[in-house]
C-alpha cells in the first residue's frame, strides 16, 4: 500500500545517480521545485549537461558510491544498470532515506508522481501496485484538464492567507476564448469585480457565495469611478480575499489595468496580470478582417475613440500600409472622421464597423471615410463595436483568395 506525501525539497540535497534522459527529466523538475540536486554519473546526456551548465548543478563525474547517499533527503537512481540501482536502493534503505529506483519503481521506497499545480493546490498521480506510466499519464492529463479549465472546486475553505488580486483579461466574449490561467483564477476567487463586456457568462459558473461586484461602464453611464473601483479591489484584498478583476479584452489595452496595478502596489497587495485576447484583433478577425495582410497592411495603429485626432493617428490614416483600429469610438466617430478628412486623410479609405463581435447579433457595416459617419447613423450602429480603417476593411479583400482556393479545389 502506497501512502502519498507532499515533500518539501526547496533548498535540500537530492542525489541523482545517473546522467541519462530519465535523470535529465527528474533534474529539470527538481530545479523547478527549488531543490539542491547533486548528479553523480560518468557521463551526461545532452539535456542533462545543458541543465547542469545552465543552473550550476554539482556534477561528480564518476560512478555512484555509498557515501554519496549521506546527507540526501531524497535519492533518485537511474544509472541504466539494474544491479547498481538496486545497490543504491539498499544503501538508502539502511539509512532510512527515501529512494526512487527508476529501473524498478515498484521496489523503490518512493515514486515520482505525475503532478499538476493550480495555484497553491498540487495534485499528483502515481500507480499503487507496479508501474504503469502510460495509465498514470492519461489519468493525470484528465485531472490537469479539469484543474486548468476551472472545473475543479479550487476556492479556499480556510481563511487566514494573504489576499491577492488578479487582473484577468476576459477576451472578446466567448468563455472558451479565455486563457486556462484566467479560468483557474476565477475558480479560486472569493470576489469577482466584473466589467459589463467580455466573458461575463463565466460568472454563471461561480459558487453561490462568491461575491460578484458589477462595475461595468456604458457610454455616458459609469456605475463606479475608476478610483472607486481601485478602492474596492484593494479593500477586499487587504481583508484576505482572493480578488479577480474581470475585464473585457486585455487589461492593458484601453482597460486602465495599469491604474489598478498601481493602486494594488501602493497598498502592498500582491497583484498579477493575466493577458486576454484583445477585441482590437479578435473582433475584426471574427468578421473576416485581418488587421495585417501581406501586400496590404504591415502594421497596426490602435486608437481610443474619445481621444480624438492626434498627429500619430493622422499619419496612420494617410499611410495605406497601416491599419487603424478604433475602440470605444461609435459616439465620437463623426467628429473623428470630419477632423481626419479636414486634415487630408484619404476620403476613399475603407472603413468597417464590426458590432457585437462573437455574438448571435454580430454584423459588419462597410463604408469609406467620406461616407462612414452617415452610413453608421443610417444603420444605427451601436456599441460595442470595433471600427477598422484601412485597406484591410474592404469587403472584397479576401474574395480573390477564396475564389482561387475554390477553383483549385
Amino acid at each position: 500500500m502506497t501512502t502519498m506525501l507532499g515533500v518539501e525539497l526547496n533548498g535540500r540535497r537530492v542525489l541523482l545517480a545517473g546522467g541519462g534522459p530519465v535523470s535529465a527529466r527528474r533534474l529539470r523538475r527538481l530545479i523547478d521545485d527549488g531543490a539542491a540536486p547533486v548528479v553523480v554519473a560518468p557521463e551526461l546526456c545532452a539535456e542533462a549537461a545543458q541543465l547542469v551548465a545552465d543552473h550550476g548543478v554539482t556534477w561528480h563525474r564518476r560512478g555512484v558510491e555509498e557515501a554519496d547517499v549521506d546527507g540526501s533527503w531524497l535519492v533518485h537512481t537511474a544509472t541504466g544498470d539494474p544491479a547498481i540501482d538496486a545497490r543504491v536502493a539498499a544503501w538508502c534503505e539502511s539509512r532510512a532515506t527515501l529512494c526512487v529506483n527508476a529501473s524498478d519503481g515498484a521496489h523503490g521506497t518512493a515514486r515520482m508522481t505525475a503532478s499538476s499545480r493550480a495555484g497553491d493546490v498540487m495534485v499528483g498521480v502515481v500507480s499503487d501496485a507496479g508501474v504503469d506510466p502510460r495509465r498514470t499519464a492519461r489519468v493525470h492529463a484528465a485531472i490537469r484538464e479539469m484543474l486548468e479549465s476551472g472545473a475543479a472546486p479550487l476556492r479556499r475553505v480556510r481563511a487566514g492567507a494573504p489576499g491577492r488580486v488578479a487582473l484577468v483579461g476576459g477576451g472578446p466574449g466567448p468563455v472558451d476564448l479565455m486563457t486556462l490561467r484566467a479560468r483557474r483564477l476565477i475558480a479560486e476567487a472569493d470576489v469577482v469585480v466584473a466589467d459589463r463586456l467580455g466573458a461575463t457568462a463565466v460568472l454563471d459558473e461561480l459558487d453561490p457565495d462568491v461575491e460578484v461586484i458589477h462595475v461595468g461602464k456604458a457610454p455616458g453611464h459609469h456605475i463606479r469611478t475608476q478610483d472607486e473601483i481601485n478602492g474596492i479591489i484593494v479593500e477586499h484584498a487587504l481583508a484576505g480575499r482572493r480578488v479577480v478583476r474581470l475585464k473585457g479584452g486585455d487589461p492593458f489595452v484601453y482597460g486602465r489595468g495599469g491604474e489598478e496595478v498601481t493602486a494594488c502596489l501602493r497598498a502592498g497587495v500582491h497583484v498579477e496580470v493575466v493577458p486576454g485576447v484583445t477585441s482590437a484583433v479578435s473582433v475584426p478577425a471574427s468578421a473576416g478582417i485581418p488587421v495585417t495582410h501581406r501586400g496590404t497592411a504591415s502594421s497596426v495603429h490602435l486608437v481610443c475613440g474619445p481621444t480624438g485626432m492626434t498627429g500619430a493617428t493622422l499619419a496612420a490614416l494617410k499611410d495605406r500600409t497601416v491599419t487603424t483600429v478604433m475602440l470605444m469610438g461609435v459616439a465620437a466617430f463623426a467628429g473623428f472622421a470630419a477632423d481626419a478628412l479636414a486634415a487630408g486623410a484619404p476620403d476613399d479609405l475603407p472603413v468597417a464597423f464590426v458590432e457585437r463581435g462573437f455574438s448571435d447579433e454580430q454584423r459588419t457595416v462597410h463604408s469609406t471615410l467620406r461616407a462612414a459617419a452617415g452610413d453608421a447613423l443610417r444603420a444605427e450602429v451601436r456599441n460595442p463595436a470595433v471600427i477598422v480603417l484601412g485597406d484591410v476593411a474592404r469587403a472584397e479583400l479576401l474574395m480573390p483568395a477564396v475564389h482561387e482556393a475554390s477553383a483549385a479545389a
